[in-house]
């Protein structure tokens, strides 16, 4: 199974877990839920939310998402998962809380084990 990640914070989570789908800024924005792969999901953390403490890691089946879910990105550089619609919160396998360390360095938590 190819976990993809995505970052949100624990309050937004809590909302969609409770409405049974999330859909993420982007989706309203740019038409689809940003998201990473086990490599991306460090570097990504630390160039946008460096320093965050309020963040929580969504670990997504792709194979329970019902949208669209395509790989996009530069031709030569690093495809990054997107989700076409709404995110079913079942398709979510596990939650993790996603704090950085002392220095304020993200890296992918211990109890990561998909």
């Amino acid at each position: 199974m190819a976990i993809i990640l995505h970052i949100t914070t624990g309050p937004q989570w809590e909302q969609a877990k409770q409405a049974g789908t999330y859909r993420g800024d982007t989706l309203d924005s740019e038409g689809f839920i940003h998201c990473s792969t086990p490599s991306q999901v460090v570097k990504v953390a630390n160039v946008l939310f460096r320093g965050r403490r309020d963040l929580v890691l969504l670990c997504i089946d792709p194979g329970r998402v019902q949208a669209e879910i395509r790989y996009e990105g530069p031709e030569d550089g690093e495809q990054y998962p997107h989700i076409y619609g709404p995110l079913q919160a079942d398709a979510v396998v596990q939650v993790l809380d996603f704090k950085p360390g002392a220095d304020g360095q993200f890296m992918l938590p211990n109890e990561f084990d998909i």
